[in-house]
């Protein structure tokens, strides 16, 4: 196992895309419309991949019954549950309007459904939003379809509901066990309920069990959130997702209630990282890349040692780059050579959907150099390798001319050991996979001309 020193952790602690895209979210632009996003489903309608590609899906459940002040997702914060069945109505007519461009019976091998919190929709709703789905689209044998859960929202009768109701996967949004930690971002949810819950989940027969970190929380401490890893060691979930804390009030309205002397220092940010690649790796737990770790028998670490990975906004996946449509408020498709946002608030969303219009206010429409740098750019992320011969048969291009400045770039990078540059192309080497984004900026045009990152998450 490799060991990752705290200095080279602080090294490369910059801002940087997480690119589940490129070009990057923050690229999309408002001249793309819906009117765009509809040629888009009708060329894919048209077209070869109309049957031989499965699409994912992807339903964002904007509710929630309280506020956590960590939370950069787009949510509405209420208690009253009667706004989910004006949601669900929406989101039936938002599928309509696809089904009228595509048609009926599209394969769908990946479903998510994200938030918010979509447990706060109850077993009736979300019974009505599957069969919803299931009368327009063919959901395949053998597929994913994942639920994200909130622990305080779900007991054994409704785990045992969502599984009747077709998921195989759930994602429990943990953080942090600490009760000191917990207070401090307003998440109370005991330790024990949650391994209740993941106890109760196995015996059912979900396929695969996630599990959600964040370090960097205020109270958090190294020896704080070294306790909560040697509990989820005990936990042993089959995925489990690190993310770092980027506290940004100025831009997320919730974070404003943290108090900023509460946020651990750099320095142990940087010792808890370390922690967990350390601790979970000694575990027994593969390195997917990213923020992500897997069991070794999970479909994500098999999928890694055949060299299968792929990404899409979701995060790492088994499945092929297929066509991602997004439904409901904020959600994200991609269609074709092209990305799609919907609108981020409920009234700007019911109201297009009222006039008979796909809610989709911004997006793009992707380059051919868009294209190129996406190949290059996934490939660095997913397999940790790029093929000169691959990309120049792919693209009609000579690699080292095309991207002669980017491949003097990463001499630094080689030098410090994390990618190897040949004759045959470039591979991110055991140490670099660590830092595997780093090496992704190298080819990322927008970046590179925008030296403004403020706008990321830290590496770390």
């Amino acid at each position: 196992m490799t060991q990752i020193s705290p200095e080279l952790l602080r090294r490369y602690d910059v801002n940087g895309p997480r690119y589940t895209s490129y070009p990057t979210a923050d690229r999309f632009v408002e001249a793309f419309t819906d009117t765009d996003y509809a040629q888009a489903l009708a060329q894919r309608k048209a077209g070869p991949a109309a049957l031989a590609m499965p699409l994912s899906l992807y339903v964002h459940i904007p509710f929630c019954e309280s506020l956590c002040y960590y939370c950069g997702c787009n949510k509405i914060i209420t208690k009253h549950h009667d706004r989910a069945a004006s949601y669900l109505k929406y989101l039936a007519r938002e599928v309509d309007l696809h089904v009228d461009r595509l048609g009926t019976g599209q394969s769908v091998s990946q479903l998510h459904l994200g938030g918010g919190t979509p447990t706060f929709l109850s077993d009736e709703e979300l019974g009505e939003l599957m069969a919803m789905l299931r009368r327009n689209f063919a959901m395949a044998p053998g597929g994913e379809y994942s639920i994200e859960v909130d622990p305080r929202t779900i007991d054994q009768a409704r785990l045992q509901s969502l599984w009747q109701l077709g998921f195989n996967r759930l994602s429990f949004g943990v953080q942090d066990f600490d009760p000191d930690v917990q207070k401090a971002v307003h998440r109370i949810q005991p330790a024990e309920q949650v391994f209740q819950l993941v106890a109760q989940a196995r015996e059912i027969g979900f396929e695969s069990i996630n599990v959600d970190l964040i370090y960097g929380l205020p109270r958090q401490t190294a020896e704080s959130f070294d306790r909560t890893l040697e509990q989820i060691k005990e936990l042993r979930p089959d995925r489990i997702a690190v993310y770092a804390y980027a506290h940004l009030p100025e831009r997320f309205k919730p974070q404003r209630r943290i108090i900023g002397s509460e946020l651990p220092q750099a320095a142990d940010k940087v010792s808890m990282l370390s922690q967990s690649l350390n601790t979970l790796q000694d575990a027994g737990y593969v390195y997917i890349g990213m923020d992500h770790f897997a069991l070794p028998n999970d479909s994500l670490a098999v999928a890694k040692r055949q060299g299968r990975l792929h990404r899409n906004f979701q995060g790492y996946s088994t499945y092929s780059d297929c066509d991602l449509i997004g439904l409901g408020v904020s959600s994200i498709g991609k269609v074709g050579a092209t990305y799609s946002q919907n609108a981020k608030t409920m009234e700007e969303y019911c109201d297009l959907i009222d006039h008979g219009r796909l809610p989709v206010v911004r997006g793009l429409a992707l380059s051919r150099d868009d294209l190129t740098r996406r190949a290059v750019i996934m490939a660095i992320m997913c397999q940790g390798q790029v093929l000169f011969e691959s990309i120049e048969l792919a693209w009609l291009l000579d690699f080292r001319e095309y991207f002669a400045p980017e491949l003097e770039q990463l001499k630094a990078l080689q030098e410090q050991g994390l990618v190897v540059v040949d004759d045959a192309g470039i591979q991110v080497t055991a140490m670099g996979w660590y830092f595997v984004r780093a090496v992704a900026m190298v080819f990322d045009k927008y970046l590179q001309a925008d030296r403004n990152r403020a706008r990321f998450s830290r590496i770390i």
